[in-house]
């Protein structure tokens, strides 16, 4: 049986994760609506601007359905701003600022600098062959993890070598780079087989 992954479409790279999941044969569907949330078996958080994604998160009283799913073992996927809603803590949240929460780390926002300072870089990736080419736009990085959480990716390289950039946790799965702007569909794959897995 198909599944079908839902992709937040509150604000961000809503289109690109869509063709991305479409790309690998999964039904993808975009979630915006609190009855959208129990439709679909995974989720997919993009990239966009976090304080933003939080704030429209709850003016859509989405927050506490996502909760409640993410709770009960729902898989989901967070890309850039999407680790930032899915980590348990922020290092440097404005004051108002609330995450989904899953994810026992703690999170650091536009860590790697501003808009300007965006940049692209090959990582290791654990499981997958070869390295991932990243691409980091205003991105954050883990600060911490708590013990169940395994690190899947670090920068090699660099001012911020060693940096944590790519995580899972469970059914959660978390990386500060940006797969769905290029071809590489691996990353993508990794999370559909762990949907397919909670199947």
């Amino acid at each position: 049986m198909t599944v079908t992954i839902g992709v937040l479409a509150v604000q961000g790279d809503v289109r690109e994760h869509v063709a991305a999941l479409t790309d690998l044969g999964v039904a993808a569907v975009t979630v915006r609506r609190p009855h959208e949330v129990d439709a679909v078996d995974a989720l997919v958080i993009p990239g966009g601007e976090s304080t933003v994604m939080d704030k429209l998160v709850r003016a859509f009283e989405l927050q506490e359905p996502l909760r409640k799913r993410i709770a009960n073992g729902m898989p989901v996927y967070g890309s850039c701003a999407g680790m930032i809603m899915l980590a348990d803590r922020i290092a440097d949240a404005r004051p108002d600022q609330e995450t989904l929460g899953g994810i026992d780390m703690t999170v650091r926002r536009n860590a790697f600098g501003r808009q300007v300072d965006s940049f692209e870089t090959d990582l290791d990736y654990v499981g997958l062959a070869g390295t991932v080419h990243a691409v980091f736009i205003r991105a954050p990085w883990v600060e911490a993890v708590g013990d169940g959480v395994e690190v899947l990716a670090r920068v090699s390289h660099g001012a911020a070598a060693g940096r944590i950039v790519a995580v899972r946790q469970g059914n959660l799965m978390a990386t500060s780079f940006h797969p769905e702007v290029g071809d590489d569909r691996r990353i993508h794959a990794e999370f559909v087989r762990i949907v397919e897995q909670c199947r």
